[in-house]
């Protein structure tokens, strides 16, 4: 059969490694290219992309001319996709890299397809695989316009790069955006059982201890790929130490020898168990304690188990509000531009972009005033105080309105030079309620101060 979706190198891109996606009979090709999918249909993940009539379906079993724009991580189908299409279409299937290829291979390439096109018999389609896209230039993506505008070609182009900020608007404009996902645990265990039977793969002559298969989970981090890179390389091993002890049986990969093959060891750490939410709790509490060191060796643990780093930058975000909130309101922005960064360039690099801002947080005067306010305020709510809204301020945009006094007393604060005035803004049930209660810690001290003032000038309504 074959594997599920994952993202493979293209021919004519060194700085990736691998062969053309015409190399996948190639009985020493990777493991990862001998077994790529051969239809949608042997496709895993990415099930948001293949559903009756999606732009996908209509592209590969249909045949109608629609470029596609693939956005994703690596290992998550995007060269895969262009191999697909190159199986199943009824076109001639041109690949370039943006690693090698220039302004003139794709002029060559296009001018070539529009040929195709207009000769009088035998009509041939092109579609045009262009991998790592986000590396070719503006004039080279400008290069690209006329056949895809004209559809000379069907362009098809890959990038891990968030496309809005690597892609030209034009070239944007005029091809399809997918979005494509990290595959799941379950979507790599399939792949690693696949390739584990499949006669193009290791054809059943190995087995996979279960302590190994979790730790290859754990190392892909939704790659396939990587995790069949790294059980090729263990199978090696493997056969080479079945062959000094048990020949002619199913060769046995263990931890070790997965560890040997990868350089790599086992991070105990169970992400379906305890361990998944301890060690999270432990990263979480060192910065809420200032502990840089602690949160940090916490981090370097979610990072090798293989944790989703983006499920690391959404807990970064929630600290910065909850634990750290008005003593430095820059951390939230720290925070977020890490998760962004975790989307825009992946990993291993955004362990970086993590590193930092945990740092950050760590050591981030501390203040959990915000989430009092919020929880205060909703516990009210729950309450039922919530009391209708004062006339003055209710919506006056609307004929009648005036009639039935709302808005009718409202003072509007910029007409005042404090740029406050004396005015209700609460409903009478919570009217004079304080939930904000500042500290006195960092940033937050200068709010604290501020929040006096305002509040004894908002009450001071006599």
């Amino acid at each position: 059969m074959s594997d599920g979706l994952f993202d493979l190198p293209g021919a004519l891109a060194p700085a990736r490694g691998g062969g053309s996606l015409a190399d996948a009979d190639h009985t020493a090709a990777p493991l990862a290219v001998r077994m790529r999918p051969r239809s949608l249909d042997e496709l895993v993940g990415q099930q948001h992309l293949l559903a009756p009539g999606s732009p996908l379906r209509r592209l590969v079993e249909g045949d109608q001319p629609m470029s596609l724009l693939l956005w994703g991580p690596p290992g998550t189908g995007k060269t895969t996709i262009a191999a697909v299409v190159s199986h199943q279409t009824n076109r001639k299937f041109v690949e370039l890299s943006a690693v090698t290829a220039g302004v003139k291979d794709v002029r060559q390439v296009i001018d070539g397809a529009r040929r195709d096109l207009s000769r009088a018999t035998g009509t041939v389609e092109t579609v045009l695989f262009i991998d790592e896209v986000h590396r070719f230039t503006k004039a080279q993506q400008d290069a690209l316009l006329p056949g895809v505008e004209n559809r000379w070609v069907t362009l098809v182009a890959a990038t891990t790069e968030n496309p809005f900020f690597s892609v030209i608007s034009p070239l944007l404009s005029r091809s399809l955006l997918l979005t494509l996902e990290s595959l799941t645990d379950d979507d790599i265990a399939l792949l690693l059982d696949r390739a584990l039977a499949d006669e193009r793969g290791l054809n059943g002559e190995f087995e996979l201890a279960p302590d190994s298969r979790d730790h290859l989970l754990r190392m892909a981090g939704g790659d396939a790929r990587r995790a069949l890179t790294y059980l090729e390389a263990a199978a090696g091993g493997a056969r080479a130490k079945q062959e000094q002890t048990e020949p002619g049986k199913p060769a046995l990969i263990d931890l070790k020898t997965l560890e040997t093959a990868v350089d790599r060891a086992a991070v105990r750490y169970d992400r379906a168990g305890d361990q998944h939410y301890d060690v999270t709790s432990a990263m979480i509490k060192s910065i809420r304690g200032s502990d840089v060191d602690a949160a940090m060796h916490y981090l370097a643990r979610m990072i090798e188990a293989g944790e989703d780093p983006r499920f690391i930058a959404r807990r970064l975000v929630i600290s910065a509000s909850e634990d750290i909130g008005m003593g430095d309101p820059t951390a939230l922005g720290v925070a977020i531009a890490a998760a962004e960064a975790v989307q825009l360039i992946g990993m291993p690099e955004a362990r970086i972009n993590l590193a930092q801002a945990v740092v950050a947080l760590a050591l981030a005067p501390k203040s959990n005033a915000v989430i009092m306010a919020v929880d205060a305020a909703i516990a009210d709510v729950k309450a039922g105080k919530v009391g209708p809204v004062p006339p003055h301020l209710r919506d006056a945009h609307y004929a009648g309105a005036k009639k039935i006094g709302h808005g009718s007393s409202y003072q509007y604060s910029h007409d005042d030079p404090r740029g406050v005035l004396p005015q209700q803004y609460a409903p009478d049930v919570i009217d004079g309620t304080d939930y904000y209660k500042p500290t006195r810690r960092g940033g937050e001290a200068a709010y604290a101060d501020r929040v006096a003032a305002i509040r004894k000038i908002l009450r001071d309504r006599k």
